[in-house]
């Protein structure tokens, strides 16, 4: 990623006031450039130069609390667009420049020695303490995220704060000193006492909420009853594939791996990876 001293007029602007993103107004996938936004009186602290769009290069940028927006232009909750038909490639580039924009935002100053923190030098993405020497990195935090599976039903639970009618798969952030087989193993039988055996990797995805790095991995059924962690899980139950309830959202890795396993079992290969 590059300094964004020398980014061009026509750069796309990934600009972001705590959790909500600058967009032209009444457009979902639509971000101003840079020139837009200054001709437009808008001040924004470039952070860094983050990918490109459409052959056009995007920068992250940070605003104030407190910011005005000027006319044509409106600042919406990020996490709204999850639910939306949002283009894929604009929802997780603007996913990157959110996690480096907070970053360069939460590493100001040095958390050992309290000096305030500059930019390395060399181009590397890090904040670093020029009076101690401490390193600040952007902050990625692994998460397992799981499809159990018993034959042709699968597991799916919901969380209070889902939206109504809506479940998922489970998934917990890998504690330190874990494996994240062992996570995946954990955090099944925590949330609804369910014990689960062989184990197979899915895929992963970033998910910028904040800055989790999801892992998915299907689980095999081995034991166990259903009994709820009160305070995490709402309910939670077997599904076959003609009776799913309302599912998460076409962008997230869960959706993914749900799809996934409707396929299989649409093609019969689900029976035989499970042997």
């Amino acid at each position: 990623m590059n300094s964004p001293n020398a980014v061009c007029r026509d750069a796309l602007l990934f600009a972001f006031s705590g959790g909500r993103l600058l967009l032209l107004a009444g457009r979902d996938e639509a971000v101003p450039t840079l020139a837009e936004a200054r001709e437009a009186g808008l001040k924004a602290h470039l952070v860094r130069e983050v990918g490109e769009l459409g052959g056009r290069p995007c920068v992250a940028a940070l605003l104030g609390p407190e910011v005005e927006v000027p006319d044509g232009l409106v600042l919406r909750d990020f996490r709204m667009l999850v639910g939306t038909s949002v283009d894929r490639e604009f929802f997780f580039l603007a996913g990157r420049a959110r996690m480096v924009s907070d970053w360069h935002k939460n590493n100001r100053f040095c958390g050992r020695c309290g000096s305030e923190t500059v930019e390395s030098a060399n181009g590397e993405l890090a904040m670093r303490c020029p009076s101690c020497g401490a390193s600040y990195f952007p902050r990625i935090s692994p998460a397992a995220i799981v499809l159990v599976r018993d034959g042709e039903r699968v597991l799916l639970a919901r969380s209070p704060g889902f939206p109504p009618g809506m479940y998922s798969t489970l998934a917990g952030f890998v504690e330190p000193g874990e494996s994240v087989e062992e996570t995946v193993r954990r955090e099944v039988y925590e949330e609804v006492g369910v014990r689960v055996g062989r184990i197979s990797y899915f895929g992963s995805q970033t998910w910028p909420f904040p800055d989790s790095l999801m892992l998915g991995f299907t689980a095999y059924y081995e034991s166990g009853d259903i009994t709820l962690q009160d305070e995490e899980i709402e309910d939670a139950g077997w599904f076959a594939p003609g009776a799913l309830p309302a599912l998460p959202p076409r962008l997230s890795i869960a959706r993914a791996m749900i799809e996934a396993y409707l396929g299989e079992v649409r093609s019969g290969a689900g029976q035989e990876r499970e042997r």
